[in-house]
């Protein structure tokens, strides 16, 4: 837990910028009538000029919440949303808010202009509280958002000195489970597919796998490491380029499901065969992880109950609004299936 971004200009603040009072600020916020336009205009120029955000709480207690929260993805890429991953943690999030009250709402954060109207959008009081997934180390919208006091939680963290409430899985604890069970099935020249460098998800993932080899005293040499990007093209041509490096590889640790399939499908096209000459696990346990030739061994994240944390944790800042954040990890879990 920490202390929030303090600070934020006051409606009293406001209304001594225009030269009125109070309940004139009030009124123009609420796009109440009875105000005069050129009154209005001083009053929404000081608004602008101070960067004022109305106060959620209050709008809570005069009964003006808006009902709804916005799970926004950040992932520039369009086809990223193919992948399992996405559906998996929307689904996961829908339930876990069905029955609560608030309407999901599911919107895309692309680029600096998009960034811009969201926080303008989340501001004017359009929804309570806003989930974020899929940012990567230098989005700056967690802490636009935070610093206009809108409840935000990150599914996952930009780095770890995070300071914005997040839902994470131990990503670092599971890679190297998931290492120390290639190396006791024998493997040794154990290789790994990361995902976007700048996204602490996969800095994390790799950290475990340099632990877990460290551990057993085996170097870790840079061009045992191929970046991947969590998708099966990706998991193919990192694949590929690990084969022509290392001729050698017994295992690979891929970043996620959709890249250990790709892995596969670039074995098969080389005619390795999997387990027997090399041993693969990815990290997820999404369904295609059963569907895979062979089956999948993989890395568990809980999804479900990362949907359903995130939802309570930003669901109690909106109700009790707080000068802390809070963080939560929680534990993954290595399936062992065929393909290690």
């Amino acid at each position: 837990m920490g202390r929030r971004h303090p600070g934020a200009p006051t409606l009293e603040e406001v209304a001594a910028r225009a030269g009125v009072g109070r309940g004139t600020v009030s009124r123009v916020v609420n796009n109440a009538a009875g105000v005069k336009e050129s009154t209005r205009r001083a009053v929404q120029r000081a608004i602008a000029e101070l960067g004022y955000v109305p106060n959620l709480a209050a709008r809570s207690l005069a009964g003006q919440r808006a009902d709804a929260v916005a799970l926004v993805m950040t992932e520039p890429r369009w086809r990223q949303f193919a992948e399992p991953f996405f559906s998996e943690i929307v689904h996961a999030i829908g339930d876990a808010l069905a029955g609560t009250g608030p309407q999901l709402l599911l919107t895309l954060v692309r680029s600096d202009a998009e960034r811009q109207r969201f926080l303008e959008y989340a501001r004017g009081g359009r929804v309570d509280g806003v989930l974020l997934m899929s940012v990567h180390a230098d989005d700056p919208l967690p802490d636009m958002l935070a610093e206009a006091r809108l409840p935000t939680v990150l599914m996952g963290r930009r780095s770890g000195e995070e300071r914005v409430s997040y839902v994470d899985a131990d990503n670092t604890g599971g890679a190297r489970s998931a290492v120390a069970h290639l190396l006791a099935t024998g493997r040794r020249a154990i290789a790994t597919i990361t995902g976007p460098p700048d996204m602490y998800v996969a800095q994390c993932r790799l950290r475990g796998y340099r632990e877990a080899l460290a551990s057993a005293g085996l170097d870790t040499r840079p061009s045992w490491v191929a970046e991947g990007d969590f998708t099966i093209e990706g998991g193919h041509r990192a694949m590929a380029r690990l084969l022509e490096r290392h001729p050698e590889i017994d295992g690979v640790l891929a970043a996620s499901d959709t890249t250990a399939e790709g892995a596969l499908e670039a074995l098969r096209a080389a005619g390795r065969r999997v387990p027997e000459d090399v041993a693969v696990i990815g990290f997820d346990d999404f369904p295609l992880a059963e569907r895979t030739a062979p089956r999948l061994t993989t890395v568990r994240q809980p999804l479900e109950d990362i949907g359903r944390t995130m939802v309570q944790l930003l669901l109690q800042e909106i109700e009790e609004p707080s000068v802390a954040w809070r963080h939560v990890i929680l534990r993954t879990e290595l399936v062992v299936r065929e393909s290690a």
